[in-house]
């Protein structure tokens, strides 16, 4: 009639009038494998097992569940359940995934020559010269983790199952045909040496893995091959140092093993470091961990170096004391100021284009005031000047260019040539506020809030190293050329700076149209 669903009522209203019946559970259990219940009719079928160790084709029902949930690569296991094999040739059936995922610790010998393993864990069929089955010893692993898994909301009244049978409990050993599918000449994952196996019973009566089995190549970050250091998971899954996913991030949104796009966790820059990994590292890699964080440092204080390989932003005139916003979107600028973030300078040069030299021999250090980035990694960076610099050499670093530099400061004067320089630094800060008041008002406007108000004039001139702030502040608002800008810049004469600064403004100022 196929009614499983009645079947399955009277099954239950059995098996509560007859607890210990096997039939009851029999019947149950073949009722659930109908509705396609197949978790449940394995549990009903073990009870059978467990009730009555001798019924063979209740066995045989439970292996056929079991091969199909755990063994999915194995083809045809239903005639392979109802017979033993019955030579090598019969071995072809079983796919090469499946062969890979048994798992012994040392080769095993031909079943002609060995007798049985008692490392091994699985068996498939009964053979004849073997009598009991993979039912029979509680103490199988695979009895144990078969109880847990389907057991876990009977384990009291099938503990009291069990408790009134005879000693004949579950029992779970390895054909010698099964054994003969291990000496097969399959690809599969290398094992370890004799040595480096892993003792049977070693994690569960210590609790503690011994470092000697831990293998510091299962620890390396696939991008930098050293070991993961802040280590961060994607949410493809995939492991990486931060350092290095930010790198790979800077080029392209999605991750560098399964080219999942990232954009999303790009976009929200949380970068939080997976802590068991860490931990991992911490308790079983100490030595390692000691020597790549010493790396790392030695790493951040190179780069925090502000006279050597200093990085070098080529793009524009920058000024001492004045504001520099820059956008930020090229991935080698976006390592660039990530990396003087991180190791607290905040500093970096600016530095005009020359086709020769690649950038000026003459720039500006900025420093970052702030960072805002866009969703996409892009950034807008609020930088200030600070001193000027002279370059001495050349160079890059993962494709920003870098610089030996030395930092120019100007020529102190005294006596009479103080005073005039007193003088002269008077007249050309009026001759500035004169010139600027005279301005449109919509180009004051643009003028304000790019470059802010004019400071004002400084008692002393030669207070500061780079000379009175207002000085630079009307260089970088007058309509000169970056080359005559870059040319006063290097200048180390406070009065050689304002002689030049006041030829510029009586020549923009009898240009103006009246």
């Amino acid at each position: 009639m196929k009614n499983y669903q009645q079947a399955l009522h009277d099954a239950e209203v059995l098996c509560r009038s007859k607890p210990h019946w096997p039939a009851g559970h029999y019947v149950k259990a073949k009722a659930l494998s109908g509705l396609e219940r197949t978790e449940e009719a394995l549990k009903e079928f073990l009870y059978c097992v467990a009730l009555n160790p001798e019924w063979s084709s209740m066995k045989k029902e439970a292996q056929k569940i079991m091969c199909e949930m755990f063994f999915p690569a194995f083809e045809n296991v239903h005639d392979s359940l109802t017979a033993p094999f019955s030579s090598r040739t019969s071995h072809t059936r079983l796919k090469p995934a499946f062969l890979s995922s048994i798992n012994t610790q040392s080769a095993v010998e031909d079943s002609s020559v060995a007798g049985p393993s008692k490392d091994t864990v699985f068996r498939l069929t009964k053979t004849p010269s073997q009598e009991s089955d993979v039912f029979r010893s509680t103490d199988s692993p695979v009895s144990h983790h078969v109880l847990d898994l389907y057991f876990e909301d009977n384990k009291k009244s099938l503990g009291a199952i069990l408790s009134s049978l005879p000693g004949a409990g579950l029992k779970r050993k390895l054909s010698s045909d099964m054994r003969d599918l291990q000496s097969l000449d399959v690809p599969s994952k290398i094992p370890k040496k004799d040595a480096e196996v892993l003792p049977e019973n070693a994690i569960l009566t210590s609790g503690e893995v011994p470092t000697t089995l831990v293998d510091a190549s299962d620890f390396e970050c696939s991008l930098c091959m050293r070991l993961f250091y802040e280590p961060v998971t994607t949410p493809c899954g995939h492991t990486f140092c931060l350092k290095c996913l930010e790198r790979c991030l800077d080029h392209n949104p999605h991750c560098p093993l399964c080219k999942e796009k990232l954009s999303e966790f790009l976009a929200s820059r949380t970068y939080k470091k997976t802590v068991l990994t860490e931990e991992l590292i911490v308790r079983y890699l100490p030595e390692e961990l000691s020597e790549r964080k010493k790396v790392y440092e030695e790493e951040m204080k190179e780069l925090s170096n502000l006279n050597k390989d200093v990085p070098i932003f080529v793009c524009t005139m920058a000024f001492p004391t004045i504001p520099c916003p820059l956008h930020v979107f090229e991935p080698r600028y976006r390592l660039m100021i990530r990396r003087c973030m991180e190791t607290g300078t905040k500093q970096f040069g600016m530095c005009l284009a020359d086709e020769l030299k690649g950038f000026a021999d003459h720039g500006c250090i900025l420093e970052i005031r702030d960072v805002k980035f866009f969703p996409d990694g892009r950034s807008v960076v609020d930088t200030v000047g600070v001193r000027r610099f002279r370059v001495l050499s050349h160079g890059q670093r993962d494709g920003y260019n870098t610089a030996n530099i030395e930092y120019l400061e100007d020529k102190k004067v005294e006596g009479p040539e103080y005073e005039e320089l007193v003088r002269l630094h008077d007249s050309v800060y009026d001759q500035a506020v004169a010139w600027f008041t005279s301005l449109k008002d919509n180009m004051k406007v643009q003028i304000l809030n790019h470059f802010g108000s004019m400071p004002g004039k400084e008692p002393e001139p030669q207070s500061n190293p780079s000379g009175p702030a207002w000085y630079w502040w009307l260089l970088a608002v007058l309509p000169l050329e970056n080359k005559a800008q870059l040319a006063i810049l290097a200048m180390t004469s406070l009065k050689d700076r304002l002689i030049a600064i006041r030829r510029v403004l009586i020549f923009v100022t009898r240009k103006r149209p009246r």
